[in-house]
């Protein structure tokens, strides 16, 4: 099959769900390339929380603000992370049983209740949150306070919700995105630590009803827990409520262990996890803080980062994007947890770039000690506005409620916001940010193709260190060298046997196929032609709607979008064009391949073989193509074949799997034909 098969895929969702150009007036007089100037600092009126305690140490906060007639109710337990060991993952198993039964409410029952009041609940095992209107509060908070006060756990819905968490466990078993976050944590903080360990599928496995029971009676518990109400109610009506819904919430005893220590590294070192299957390396750098919103180091630390990466106009984004076009984005955070304070600054890049794009980082963090007076109140401004335009949300105004009890805050801090934002100054940024933001004692992440970055990253002069998916210290890890008798030519010609021969493999002039793939709850169909003389069509549709067709007939073709054609560019032709055959292997030898060794690739050791910008992979067992890797130039695209059939004497991939857009697309083939491609399907 060619390999252009599913190149130009991502033009549906720019197709698809692209947003229009709307026609605006506009004065002329205004200079639409110059930044407005911000006005003065407003003040910002944040209403006092009215406080009171139930017997059980629940804490109640409510904010009365009748300006639309909706509440919103949140619940934030104030507890370190707690080790899990064995059964990492059960938080979360008992969250997710919130919403099922409880002693008063069958599941059918408490759903069909929300659903008549349009509210929306959500749990996690450290709170909830609760939306409704206000006209309907009373009966929305009775069943808040029934899911946590009275939940009833049931084996099957725990064994549902278990088998719900494997599976998206298995979903991420390729994900570097995932794999990044989760071995990220257990380097820094240890993988058999409260802050570092992370759920498996034999973790999960273990969660019992019992064991779920016991951790809700341990931990979700009222007397480390604070309650924000905010919205359209009249606190001397609500407070009796309240008292009615929650005073029967039992306290707890537990007694929660010291976190593990953990400090910064003496020197910089970078950890890399191979993951062979993937195009793009995703990159973290980061550092341990003791940085909390109650010190007095706050504001000026927070300032200084988003200068950093706090948006698109922030240093990191500016330098390896639009300087250096490394990446779409490149963002810092610092998280002010007063459990998990660190900073952290990522980005996903292209396997080639990986080491230049860890050179820009480093760089821009030790730039970060050189401010300018403009750039500083920029980035003030940006912070103020973003803080402004949060309160607009009610629950965001619930969390600052919360915070302030939680954090230990001042009691006028989130009052006092934008003049504190105000008097941050660049010296000060430069003053507090080198100890906060360290490149000398970074832990640099990579989870890459360890055999396109390795060696190249090693250069970098930093101690190196491997580990797997799951954060276990692996050795170094070495691109395996082909045998003396493995060539590109004995390569395809395994290939070719392996599929039924490459005599038969020259007498198909064309290949027809049809496809279809689900991405949520919509089918994409696709129709792909190919033959010989580099002629290609394709054309994908949606609901018998054509979203996009391409068509090359040899010498000249088109791009169609939703109806506007374009000519295709040259360099798509010159691409088309170095695949005369149906079959690319057909002319591996004639053109530039060269064959670079063997790694895994679709959970296969295979041979691969790079033929102008496109790699390919031959598994060494079978013969057949595992998959392949197209370079466009901006985003590579990864594609797996399986499930190899019998087709008139030729074995066809049925499945051919595609990430595009980070939704990994499975597109299953409907039919085949061969030869009855005519000169009108490149029309």
């Amino acid at each position: 099959m060619g390999i252009h098969l599913l190149k130009y895929i991502p033009l549906i969702f720019v197709a698809f769900y692209g947003i229009r150009a709307q026609k605006t007036e506009r004065r002329m007089d205004i200079d639409i390339n110059k930044r407005p100037e911000p006005g003065p600092t407003p003040e910002i009126f944040m209403q006092e929380p009215k406080v009171f305690v139930l017997k059980n140490g629940l804490t109640v906060l409510v904010v009365e603000n009748n300006k639309l007639p909706k509440v919103n109710i949140s619940l934030k337990i104030d507890r370190p992370p707690v080790l899990e060991g064995e059964k990492v993952g059960i938080g979360e198993i008992m969250a997710d049983q919130f919403t099922n039964s409880t002693e008063n409410f069958s599941k059918d029952d408490f759903n069909k209740k929300i659903d008549f009041y349009g509210a929306r609940l959500g749990f996690s095992s450290t709170g909830a949150g609760a939306y409704s209107l206000s006209r309907y509060f009373p009966e929305v908070l009775k069943l808040f306070s029934e899911a946590v006060v009275y939940p009833k756990f049931s084996a099957k819905e725990i064994e549902n919700s278990k088998n719900r968490a494997i599976e998206n466990l298995k979903s991420e078993e390729k994900n570097a995105q995932a794999i990044s976050r989760r071995v990220y944590s257990a380097i820094t903080y240890g993988k058999n630590t409260a802050r570092g360990e992370f759920p498996t599928k034999e973790t999960i496995e273990k969660i019992q009803l019992c064991d779920v029971q016991a951790y809700y009676d341990q931990y979700y518990r009222p007397n480390n827990a604070y309650l924000a109400i905010v919205g359209d109610v009249d606190f001397e009506e609500i407070q009796p409520l309240i008292e009615k819904s929650f005073s029967s919430w039992k306290k707890s005893k537990t007694h929660f262990p010291a976190l593990k220590p953990v400090q910064n590294l003496p020197q910089t070192e970078i950890y890399i996890v191979d993951l062979p299957n993937v195009v793009q390396s995703v990159i973290r750098v980061g550092n341990i803080t003791s940085l909390t919103k109650n010190k007095k180091e706050y504001f000026p630390a927070v300032i200084g980062n988003t200068i950093l990466g706090g948006g698109a106009d922030a240093r990191l984004f500016m330098n390896l994007r639009e300087k250096n076009a490394l990446t779409y984005g490149a963002y810092s955070s610092l998280n002010t947890n007063k459990y998990t304070p660190r900073f952290t600054a990522n980005t996903s890049v292209r396997n080639e770039v990986t080491d230049k794009a860890v050179t820009e980082i480093i760089k821009e963090l030790e730039a970060l000690s050189s401010l300018n007076s403009d750039e500083v109140k920029k980035a003030k401004e940006n912070f103020k506005g973003n803080f402004v335009r949060s309160l607009e949300k009610a629950e965001n105004i619930a969390n600052y409620a919360i915070s302030v009890k939680i954090e230990n805050l001042p009691k006028e801090f989130y009052k006092n916001y934008l003049k504190s934002v105000d008097e941050v100054t660049p010296e000060r940024i430069t003053q507090v940010i080198k100890n906060v933001i360290l490149p000398d004692q970074s832990r640099i992440l990579i989870v890459g193709r360890a055999s396109e970055i390795a060696d190249n990253i090693k250069k970098l002069g930093y101690p190196v260190k491997y580990y797997d998916s799951h954060a276990t210290p692996v050795p170094e890890l070495k691109q395996t060298k082909t045998d003396s008798t493995a060539t590109v030519e004995t390569v395809v010609d395994h290939y070719f046997n392996a599929i039924g021969g490459k005599e038969k493999a020259r007498k198909i002039t064309s290949i027809t196929a049809l496809a279809s793939a689900r991405v949520k709850t919509m089918e994409i169909s696709l129709k792909y032609v190919a033959a010989k003389g580099a002629k290609r069509f394709i054309n994908i549709s949606m609901q018998g709607n054509t979203l996009q067709k391409i068509v090359f007939n040899g010498k000249e073709g088109y791009m169609e979008i939703q109806g506007q054609k374009t000519p295709i560019v040259e360099k798509v032709k010159e691409e088309y064009l170095r695949t005369l055959d149906v079959f690319p292997e057909l002319g591996f030898t004639k053109n530039s391949a060269q064959l670079l060794g063997t790694e895994k690739y679709n959970n296969e050791e295979c041979y691969v073989i790079k033929e102008g910008n496109t790699t390919f992979f031959y598994s060494k067992k079978t013969g057949l193509k595992t998959g392949q890797i197209i370079n466009t130039g901006t985003e590579p695209i990864p594609i797996r074949f399986m499930e190899y059939k019998e087709f008139s004497g030729i074995k066809f991939p049925y499945t051919i799997v595609q990430k595009l857009g980070g939704v990994e697309m499975n597109f299953k083939i409907n039919s085949y034909q061969l030869n009855k491609a005519t000169e009108k399907d490149f029309r």
